[in-house]
């Protein structure tokens, strides 16, 4: 369980490494404690429907991150995973960079019998009117940061404490929900990587348990 202030070091000085050109492109993938994030979008606080004290009593921190959109939730049972990646030369578009995050999340979906799709308009992945995963990046002279957020066994209840990413008529959900069955994390993880691999076309050449900040 990475607490979400360490996971944001480390993307930093990732970053400034892979501008550096001092490491390769990295995939972080993590689970963290409770934790209400905002993106740079003005509305972004007003989507907290709880107040502190109530994030304070149910042991729920609240963090500005920098990256792009709304309000989001994460959380024990959901799998984030950061991209640090230089999309220097041929990958410079970021509406792209964004559809190949949606694609790793529904064909990591597809795995387990769901159908997830797009959702016009919007971002994420989307199990009927319910998100089933949630995009935020920030991209910074093409290098990449932040990255997508899959619910594959959270306690939903969370994301009653917010206007998930802003969208006050969308739902959410979780693959083991729409599955129907109990999920664990660690295989939905290797599941993505396979999917980040191929969408992106890496082959995955060192592993790493946990990275310190």
């Amino acid at each position: 369980m990475q607490p979400y202030l360490d996971g944001l070091s480390v993307q930093r000085a990732l970053v400034e490494e892979r501008r550096a050109g001092l490491i390769p492109d990295v995939l972080l993938l993590c689970e963290h404690p409770p934790v209400v994030t905002l993106g740079v979008r003005r509305s972004s606080r007003s989507h907290v429907l709880a107040t502190d004290a109530q994030l304070a009593e149910r042991g729920v921190e609240l963090h500005e991150t920098g990256r792009g959109g709304d309000v989001t939730f994460h959380g024990p049972g959901q799998l984030v995973a950061y991209p640090i990646l230089d999309l220097r030369p041929d990958r410079c578009d970021v509406h792209r960079y964004v559809r190949d995050l949606e694609n790793v999340m529904i064909r990591t979906c597809a795995d387990y019998g769901v159908v997830a799709e797009r959702r016009p308009g919007l971002t994420g992945a989307w199990v009927g009117p319910d998100k089933i995963g949630a995009i935020g990046v920030r991209i910074s002279r093409w290098i990449t940061s932040h990255g997508f957020a899959l619910n594959v066994n959270p306690d939903l209840r969370y994301f009653q404490l917010i206007v998930p990413c802003g969208i006050a008529d969308g739902g959410v959900t979780s693959l083991a929900r729409a599955a129907g069955r109990d999920l664990d994390v660690a295989a939905v993880e290797e599941a993505c990587i396979g999917h980040v691999a191929d969408v992106f076309g890496y082959q995955v050449v060192m592993r790493a348990d946990a990275i310190a900040p």
